[in-house]
């Protein structure tokens, strides 16, 4: 997923996603798909957006643990991967409502500027991961003297 500006239409695709998880809550889905919709079971919002820096992302994780989160960036694409757990000693028959979303989640965006990987810097306060991603330094112009022969 490439990084681009906020545009207010692209909340359609958030809708959509509501109405397709009620359908396969309803209808039930078939774990054998083969795309990254099936292999994941919530997607955490995310905002995105640019600092004199760099890039900074804010992912909401309420009730992860930062032990159950990794950041990992490679060929500039930056990955979230991480996994939110239902509480073991809640049956399923003691629910009357369970609108939250558990399981596995992996988000995946592509840097397209030069970045520092390892100057990433990451924190976790509120159930809010923040990932800073610092821009590389501009290359400073060489001046070279050539020699006359």
């Amino acid at each position: 997923m490439a990084i681009v500006r906020w545009d207010p239409f692209r909340d359609v695709a958030a809708l959509q996603d509501r109405i397709n998880r009620i359908f396969n809550e309803s209808f039930g889905r078939s774990r054998d798909l083969d795309d990254e919709v099936s292999l994941y079971d919530w997607r955490p919002p995310v905002d995105i957006y640019e600092t004199a820096d760099g890039i900074v992302l804010k992912i909401e994780l309420p009730g992860v643990n930062k032990e159950d989160v990794s950041v990992e960036v490679k060929d500039n694409v930056l990955t979230l991967k991480g996994e939110r757990l239902l509480d073991p000693e809640i049956k399923d028959e003691h629910y009357y409502r369970k609108e939250r979303s558990f399981g596995k989640f992996n988000r995946s965006f592509s840097l397209q500027e030069s970045i520092r990987p390892d100057s990433i810097k990451a924190s976790f306060k509120d159930g809010v991961l923040t990932v800073e991603v610092p821009r590389a330094e501009e290359e400073k112009p060489k001046q070279v003297t050539v020699n006359i022969d």
